[in-house]
């Protein structure tokens, strides 16, 4: 099953989702709704958030 993102809900890798979903397997930010560059920080953020 692929994983997809909890803020926009596009689908992404398992390999994305091992590297940037929190603890609790979320994951916040996908590159089809953050910059590359700054997914990890925008994921922080919108976890903090929710």
């Amino acid at each position: 099953m692929m994983s997809e993102c909890n803020h926009c809900g596009a689908h992404v890798s398992d390999r994305f989702a091992r590297v940037f979903a929190d603890e609790y397997g979320q994951i916040h930010a996908c590159p089809s709704c953050s910059a590359n560059a700054g997914i990890a920080e925008v994921a922080r953020e919108r976890a903090r958030q929710a």
